[in-house]
């Protein structure tokens, strides 16, 4: 069977196969981000650094088979994940083997993260579930990835010069406190730098979790496009469109 439409058929396909393919790259992704988070601070040792290449060649192989079964690849290209995903490979795989002043690149591999949306809007054409609850998923998914870009940053520009920024879990803190406004001022950063910083993350992120806390305490709508106007969300038990009137077939979960 040629190889280019198998893979196709694994990335795009509805069958239970390629439905549990995916859901393993899912899997694999979460774990991966997991470790990424437990060894950002941690120096580079023959394990860590096998590792590393392992999962570096498996995000290779996953981007490059996308990359091919593409229909546009220039577009690809230019999505965001995509490029997280080049950053991740190359701080996984070629910057520990340059040199070892490359290591804070390893701290961005926490940009995985943006992925998620791609896989939010594969799940979105397959489960119910997401297409229901799709607002708060993607509020909790903004959140974290906020969370740990900025966590990533902050490690980056403070570990080596603010003593109160030593482990990735220092700057996970600073991070959260700073964001929930709480500010027990046990770990700051100093300088203008580290003010605006500090700013950026209040302002930017009090937004995403006053939206995220919007999203889970208003009436959950579902994410339908009519075929007339256009307008893409209706209550989940709507049969005509409340702007135009247009009859809709919103797929449910059926009867309980």
């Amino acid at each position: 069977m040629d190889l280019k439409k198998t893979l196709k058929t694994l990335y795009t396909g509805r069958s239970h196969r390629a439905t549990g393919f995916r859901y393993g790259l899912i899997s694999f992704d979460v774990m991966s981000i997991l470790f990424f988070v437990m060894t950002a601070a941690i120096p580079l040792g023959p394990a860590i650094l096998l590792t590393d290449i392992l999962i570096g060649l498996v995000i290779l192989a996953d981007f490059s088979a996308r990359l091919w079964i593409a229909p546009n690849r220039w577009h690809m290209l230019r999505q965001i994940y995509t490029i997280a995903d080049i950053i991740v490979i190359f701080s996984l795989i070629f910057a520990p083997l340059i040199n070892e002043s490359f290591a804070f690149l390893r701290v961005l591999r926490t940009l995985r993260l943006l992925y998620s949306y791609h896989v939010i809007r594969e799940l979105r054409s397959e489960n119910v579930f997401f297409r229901t609850h799709e607002t708060i998923i993607l509020g909790i998914v903004n959140l974290m990835v906020f969370i740990f870009v900025m966590t990533a940053l902050v490690f980056a520009l403070q570990h080596n010069s603010n003593p109160l920024i030593v482990t990735y879990i220092d700057a996970l803190y600073f991070t959260v406190s700073t964001l929930t406004t709480t500010g027990f001022g046990d770990v700051t950063l100093p300088g203008t730098q580290g003010k605006l910083l500090s700013v950026f993350i209040m302002v930017i992120g009090v937004a995403l979790f006053l939206r995220l806390v919007t999203a889970i305490f208003r009436p959950a709508k579902v994410r339908y496009i009519c075929p007339e106007c256009g307008l893409n969300q209706h209550e989940p038990d709507a049969v005509h469109c409340k702007h135009c009137g247009e009859s809709l077939k919103i797929e449910t979960e059926g009867s309980q």
